[in-house]
């Protein structure tokens, strides 16, 4: 396993390597510059901002000089927000990003592989049927329209909830976003969790373990949950990595300093810095949370083996 997860962390360097490099010349190759949307900029100020970012340099010295950087952990300034290194601003919106994500994630594991389990354990009846309806409507409906109607029911109708901001991290003002980010998660884990929890129950060795005499409850948890989670343990891996760095949407919407929210202003604002920024924070997360997904399924299923 040790020899794996080296090997793992080895092909993630050019992995990385190759993200950037493509992110860093699409970036250059798309129309406009940082500065092209400075209203009454004149060109001596432009081609003067532009030379103190590098910006005349030619391109692959300026790609060998981000490289160079980004080795040394420094992703460089913002060319939007001058008051701010990249580093800076993420050190700042990712825990937040972070924090909401983690909890989201958590809560959509236990709801919906408990539901997933409720309705596989009384497949075919109503409760079946009422964890299938209420998780294709969760997984339909889009956070653009539940943010919303969080926020007026309750946020303007029962008071109960901020409307939006963060509020220094008031538990409160984290109970709307997280609840965005979590609803249509715990509809696929509770789909996911369902279809995986009848197969397994009616495998082989579960009818094995029933004909041994064990109980119900050690049938269930012990042996049908640990074939079933696999499926749930594949899923969380990229939905995790997607739910740590940031939702643009629920982030503008809810008024959060996350880091969801400067990936797309970045890109529409042509500040590469932090659009590479926010590209290499995301591999990361996708590259560390797969390989944790590969050793958990090591752990889980015992005929796994990557020696």
């Amino acid at each position: 396993m040790f020899v794996y997860v080296l090997r793992r962390l080895l092909t993630a360097i050019p992995t990385l390597f190759v993200i950037v490099t493509l992110a860093f010349f699409l970036m250059r190759i798309a129309p406009g510059g940082p500065f092209n949307q400075e209203r009454g900029l004149s060109p001596e100020i432009k081609a003067n901002l532009e030379a103190q970012f590098g910006l005349g340099d030619p391109l692959w010295l300026q790609y060998w000089n981000y490289l160079t950087n980004l080795l040394h952990g420094n992703f460089g300034p913002s060319y939007v927000l001058p008051d701010f290194t990249v580093g800076e601003l993420f050190a700042k919106g990712l825990p937040i990003s972070v924090q909401l994500g983690a909890s989201a994630l958590v809560l959509a594991l236990v709801i919906g592989g408990t539901l997933g389990i409720i309705a596989a354990l009384n497949q075919n009846k109503g409760a079946d049927y009422a964890v299938i309806a209420t998780a294709t409507a969760g997984s339909t409906i889009p956070t653009f329209v539940i943010a919303p109607v969080i926020q007026l029911l309750f946020g303007l109708t029962w008071s109960l909830l901020p409307i939006g901001g963060w509020g220094n991290g008031a538990l409160l003002n984290k109970i709307g976003p997280i609840l965005t980010l979590a609803l249509p998660q715990m509809a696929i884990v509770a789909r996911l969790m369902r279809g995986s929890m009848i197969e397994s129950l009616h495998s082989h060795h579960i009818r094995t373990a029933r004909a041994m005499g064990l109980s119900d409850w050690s049938v269930v948890i012990k042996h049908a949950l640990r074939g079933a989670v696999l499926p749930i343990i594949s899923y969380a891996g990229p939905a995790a990595a997607a739910l740590l760095t940031g939702s643009v949407i629920v982030e503008t919407i809810f008024s959060i300093p996350g880091i969801g929210r400067y990936f797309v202003e970045a890109a529409l604002n042509r500040d590469y810095t932090l659009v590479m920024g926010t590209v290499v924070v995301i591999a990361i997360f996708t590259i560390i949370f797969n390989l944790i997904v590969d050793i958990l399924y090591a752990v889980v299923d015992p005929r796994v083996r990557y020696d």
